[in-house]
């Protein structure tokens, strides 16, 4: 998968287009991500506690890793990933505009 939890990321399709936010979890066997803040759905709750808060509650929901794309920290801008290999034979992501190492 090309997102990693931490990744600034864009919201390419859907209801969300043009959002951006912060992946907060990732789901590499269903291809899918958890971003901050996009694709909101109502959780209706029980309290299942005395003192519990019980009622409807907002939160994310997982989202297809292909309607993503990584931002560069350095440029700022949308961009592919690439996957380089450094001296040592480790590989790092890297992004294909600016070169940077993300």
């Amino acid at each position: 998968m090309h997102i990693r939890k931490g990744d600034m990321v864009l919201v390419l399709t859907g209801e969300y287009a043009g959002s951006r936010g912060r992946v907060l979890r990732v789901f590499p066997k269903k291809g899918r991500a958890l971003v901050e803040g996009v694709n909101m759905v109502k959780r209706h709750t029980r309290a299942r506690r005395p003192g519990e808060q019980s009622g409807i509650l907002e939160k994310e929901a997982p989202i297809h890793a292909s309607n993503l794309m990584v931002i560069c920290p350095r440029c700022g801008q949308p961009t592919r990933v690439k996957k380089e290999v450094l001296e040592d034979g480790s590989r790092v992501r890297a992004c294909r505009k600016c070169g940077e190492m993300l």
